[in-house]
C-alpha cells in the first residue's frame, strides 16, 4: 500500500469511527457531548498516527498480499493495534475527563471491545473493496 493510500485509510477508518464512538458515548456513559468530541478527536489524531506506523511494520512482518490474510492474522492486526493504543488513551481518559481509573478501565473497556470488532471488519472490508484505489480509477476516467 503507497504512502497516499494510508493516509486515505487512516482518515477514512477514523471519521467513520467517531461517527459511531462519539454518539454512541455519549448516550451510553452520559458524559459531556463536547468533552467526547475533543476526547475522540485527540485519540483519533493519535490512532491515525499508530494505525500508519503499525499497519507498515505489520505488512513489513506478515507480507503485503493482504486479500489472503485470514482470520487469525486479522485478529493478532486488531490486537496488536489495540494494545498500542490502550497505552495512551486510558492515561489520557482519566486525566482529561477527571474520572477515576475504575471509571476509565470501564470506559476504555467499551472502547475496545467496539474497536476490536471495527478495526477487525473495517480493515477486512477495506482490503476487499480498496476503496482507494476505486475512488483514483473513477477521478482518472
Amino acid at each position: 500500500m503507497r504512502v497516499m493510500e494510508r493516509i486515505f485509510q487512516a482518515i477514512f477508518f477514523e471519521v467513520t469511527a467517531l461517527a459511531l464512538v462519539v454518539p454512541a458515548t455519549v448516550v451510553i456513559a452520559g458524559l459531556e457531548t463536547q468533552k467526547m468530541l475533543i476526547v475522540g478527536m485527540g485519540l483519533s489524531l493519535f490512532a491515525m498516527f499508530w494505525n500508519y506506523i503499525y499497519n507498515i511494520v505489520f505488512d513489513k512482518w506478515v507480507g503485503q498480499n493482504r486479500i489472503e490474510r485470514g482470520g487469525w492474522v486479522r485478529i493478532f492486526h486488531a490486537l496488536g493495534f489495540e494494545l498500542g493504543m490502550v497505552v495512551i488513551t486510558l492515561p489520557a481518559l482519566t486525566w482529561y475527563l477527571n474520572i477515576s481509573w475504575l471509571a476509565a478501565v470501564t470506559l476504555e473497556a467499551g472502547f475496545l471491545i467496539f474497536i476490536l470488532i471495527y478495526t477487525f471488519v473495517f480493515n477486512w472490508l477495506y482490503d476487499r473493496y480498496q476503496p482507494y484505489t476505486k475512488c483514483i480509477k473513477t477521478a482518472a476516467q
